[in-house]
């Protein structure tokens, strides 16, 4: 009852930085795991106890944490669940084999080391949903992660380990030594943070961009009128202050599908441009859309469909808009929601004995390989991230090390309904604007719109849940780059060497051990 009890408690602990709450919870939230870790000995048995509490406590986080995606699909918080808590359990786990076997300090490292590295791989590799990463679970508390900027959230991870480990060490052992030294690890990141964020201004340069909010149920979005979402954006489109630089529409707000090839002499967009010259001549709206790319025979990528004999890729993409008409360059999202916009290739060429075709319609859409920058008229550079890559800071970056002074986000946030889920989304840019010090306009469909500055604090007005409207703020314009923004996610990678190194030592020290015991 006790190691139950201690699963429930780490459970508790893990979780409120999900669900708009502090993350700070997070420095003692391994604290129990660490304590039934330590009552158990190395024996087989006491391994896959300590495997079932283990798998309790994270799989508990991540159902706690993601159960709305079941709004949008039933097995989308098993998937996740059972891919985070299998890289939860690879890291926690080497840490306990570890333990039995070999120095506290060697299992330490590997946990701290083995965590982060299994971040790292959940971010970069195919099947990737890094919502559950540690150092998200303080989007709330920008203020005490201003040092993101030299570290991205692998900083955050790397912080709460080692915090823990202290606590625990603190615990254990009650000496004044263990006790300074936890509450040193706690504190003085915070301290650091408060300085950074003192210290940090706000560039004096801005730009004045506005956002819309069109309130379309997302589940009607794509059966419904094109042409009343049209009217609804070229209503909202009407109200935009007159000095506006950008204007933000949310991710697929044009719902045709665009051939690419002729995307600046679509009739029913010259509306847009006519009422942009009307209202706000000066300004370039940036807006989502479903694109089509095709290709000849022989020329298609991986990720093309075939109809009829005409092979073409779908895309998530986002077009730009000005009075003169539509522009011709079309951005592509580059990281797509997996099982629903992203199935990997791979698994098609596994099941091609199970059927002839599968012609990579089962979610998979078109893959953006390269990051694009809209211009104002004012010359002001933004990035136009969509959604679901506002959670990848590296991959944001690559946008500001292009040159993008601001960015947006485009998102369409409805699918999951009233849950915690959007308002986590909007919270999460807020730490991609202090990794790389730049201002993030966000336009959703429903859900939450508004405004971070440089330091991630979110300005001006917002929209909510089910409102519909247009906001307007003036957002600092930069050009510096961070720490960060150049080296991307140098934890993570150190972290894979550190792993890999401690996993050799280990065993040469077993080795080692078994060697003196014979002799």
């Amino acid at each position: 009852m006790r190691r139950a009890g201690a699963v429930a408690l780490s459970i508790v602990l893990l979780a409120p930085g999900w669900l708009g709450l502090s993350g700070l919870s997070l420095l003692a939230a391994f604290v129990p795991l660490l304590w039934i870790s330590n009552t158990y000995d190395d024996s087989r048995g006491a391994w896959w106890r300590m495997f079932g509490w283990a798998l309790l406590a994270f799989a508990g986080w991540n159902i706690s944490t993601v159960w709305w995606i079941w709004n949008a699909t039933p097995v989308g918080p098993i998937a996740a669940t059972i891919a985070s808590s299998f890289w939860n359990m690879i890291a926690f786990m080497g840490f306990h084999t570890v333990s039995k076997k070999a120095p506290k300090a060697l299992a330490y490292t590997l946990l701290v080391a083995g965590w982060i590295a299994t971040e790292y791989w959940y971010t970069i590799g195919d099947f990737s949903w890094p919502w559950l990463i540690l150092g998200n679970g303080f989007s709330h508390d920008v203020r005490l992660v201003q040092w993101y900027e030299y570290t991205g959230v692998f900083g955050g991870s790397l912080w709460v380990l080692v915090s823990n480990l202290l606590i625990f060490e603190a615990w254990q052992q009650r000496t004044p030594r263990k006790v300074v030294a936890a509450s040193l690890g706690i504190l003085l990141p915070m301290l650091l943070s408060l300085g950074i964020f003192i210290s940090t201004k706000n560039p004096a340069e801005q730009v004045r961009i506005t956002a819309l909010q069109p309130n379309v149920d997302c589940y009607e979005k794509f059966a419904g009128s094109d042409e009343w979402q049209e009217q609804n954006l070229l209503q909202l489109l009407a109200e935009v202050p007159a000095d506006a630089d950008f204007i933000l529409a949310p991710e697929t707000a044009l719902t045709r599908h665009l051939n690419e090839e002729a995307i600046t002499r679509y009739a029913h967009l010259q509306p847009f441009a006519d009422t942009l010259r009307r209202h706000a001549p000066q300004a370039l709206l940036v807006t989502g859309a479903n694109t089509l790319r095709f290709y000849e025979h022989g020329s298609q990528t991986p990720t093309a469909r075939n109809s009829r004999g005409y092979w073409y890729d779908h895309f998530n993409s986002a077009i730009a808009i000005d009075s003169a008409g539509v522009r011709p360059e079309v951005y592509h999202k580059g990281r797509l929601v997996i099982g629903v916009e992203n199935t990997p290739t791979w698994i098609f060429k596994a099941l091609t004995f199970l059927v002839v075709d599968l012609g990579g319609v089962l979610g998979q859409i078109g893959i953006g390989e390269e990051r694009l920058l809209f211009e104002s008229a004012s010359k002001v550079q933004g990035g136009p991230a969509i959604c679901y890559e506002g959670l990848y800071g590296d991959f944001f970056g690559d946008f500001v090390r292009k040159g993008a002074e601001v960015m947006f986000l485009i998102s369409n946030d409805g699918w999951w309904g009233d849950t915690p889920g959007y308002e986590h989304l909007f919270s999460i840019s807020r730490l991609r604007a202090v990794e790389h010090r730049r201002a993030i306009a966000r336009s959703a469909n429903t859900g939450r719109s508004g405004f971070i500055d440089c330091r991630g604090e979110v300005v001006g007005e917002t929209l909510g849940w089910e409102e519909r409207g247009v906001i307007s703020h003036e957002l600092p314009v930069n050009r510096a780059e961070t720490f960060y923004t150049r080296h991307g996610d140098l934890l993570g990678r150190v972290a894979q060497l550190v792993m890999g190194l401690s996993w050799l030592y280990f065993l040469a020290y077993r080795i080692r051990r078994k060697n003196l015991l014979v002799a």
